[in-house]
């Protein structure tokens, strides 16, 4: 039987070095950037969801809220970030392959693994804290369309893509149902080599940005008319408006990666991106002691309480992995799920 080896480990970074992933490839900042932007809104729509399990023992709120009304977290959060996050992870799944099969000779084997232990981390994550995760199903899906998809041809993965985003949209439903399809979505873009150049133009994000605004605008008021009339196409605006609004998202932040502003960027939301299974679960505790704290019913905390316990959350979340990514390779979690995934156990300290 051959046995699988690690990656060689990165070499050290530093002032003119490449700045490298634990697999050795060179790391795509814009990732790691995006990663932890949606981090961030994520965890502003899931803060009344998880903190109800204080109150009720369940969730009596979806995974994804669709807010009915006008108020900013219907307009701006809701909807808008978990599909940033699944794109990515079908990047990150696909980006993962590439490496894989150039360094053991089973790369689906290492996938599997990979896939069967985030299951169960987020069945964990499901029983111990909150009923929402959203780990467990995106390895459900990882296990029937991922990596079932890696045998088929990359135009086969970029249709099935297409489909998979739109008939949700086409049957009034958002959610969880559309994160097969922009799975698949991010596995085509990496295999159509779309991501190793998603930092060489701008003038693509410039294009794409203002086509997604001008769809996310009409989709938006009509989200915000069908809610206050109650009628049932609300859905399907409220999903139309949070793929385009996240698509807008994405455009503006790979735009204002070019410009003075990226070393800001960076230094906010890349330690976050780069901790992201870390955070998430770890947010999950921190919004339940913040709920016990608060106190009152979370249907009544108001938008500012909701911003607030972010917030609080986020800052010493990204001070932590700042502090740790300086003296570690990768989060704990993820160090665990690295050292899994290959069946050996990788180096966590950076060399000095």
């Amino acid at each position: 039987m051959q046995h699988e080896t690690l990656p060689p480990t990165p070499a050290p970074t530093g002032p003119g070095q490449p700045a490298t992933t634990a697999s050795g490839r060179p790391r795509i900042a814009a990732l790691d950037v995006l990663r932890g932007f949606a981090l961030c809104g994520i965890l502003l729509a899931n803060v009344k969801p998880i903190a109800h399990m204080v109150h009720s023992g369940e969730v009596t709120q979806p995974a994804v809220v669709a807010s009915q009304d006008g108020a900013w977290l219907g307009l701006f959060v809701d909807q808008r970030f978990f599909p940033i996050f699944s794109l990515l992870f079908g990047i990150g799944f696909s980006l993962l392959l590439d490496s894989a099969r150039r360094r053991v000779p089973r790369p689906r084997v290492l996938l599997l693994r990979r896939i069967l232990v985030l299951l169960a981390m987020g069945l964990a994550h499901m029983f111990l804290l909150w009923r929402g995760d959203i780990l467990t199903v995106y390895a459900v899906v990882g296990l029937l369309v991922l990596l079932p998809s890696t045998w088929l041809p990359r135009w086969a993965v970029a249709g099935l893509a297409a489909c998979l985003v739109a008939t949700p949209l086409i049957l009034g439903s958002n959610g969880v149902t559309v994160v097969p399809g922009l799975f698949l979505l991010g596995s085509a873009l990496t295999r159509y080599g779309v991501i190793d150049r998603i930092e060489r133009s701008a003038r693509v994000p410039a294009v794409l940005g203002l086509v997604f605004a001008a769809g996310a605008v009409p989709a938006t008021w009509l989200q915000i008319r069908s809610g206050a009339a109650g009628t049932d196409d609300f859905s399907s605006w409220f999903a139309l408006a949070g793929l385009l609004t996240a698509g807008v998202y994405v455009c503006a932040l790979l735009l204002l990666l070019r410009t003075p502003l990226r070393p800001v960027l960076q230094r906010a939301f890349a330690p976050l991106g780069r901790m992201a299974l870390t955070n998430y679960l770890s947010a999950t505790a921190l919004v339940l002691v913040a709920a016990r704290l608060v106190g009152g019913s979370p249907g009544d905390w108001s938008q500012t309480t909701v911003l607030l316990i972010a917030g609080v959350i986020l800052v010493p979340q990204w001070l932590v992995s700042t502090l740790w990514l300086r003296r570690y390779r990768q989060g704990p979690l993820e160090w665990l799920w690295r050292w899994a995934t290959w069946a050996r156990r990788p180096p966590l300290r950076r060399a000095p």
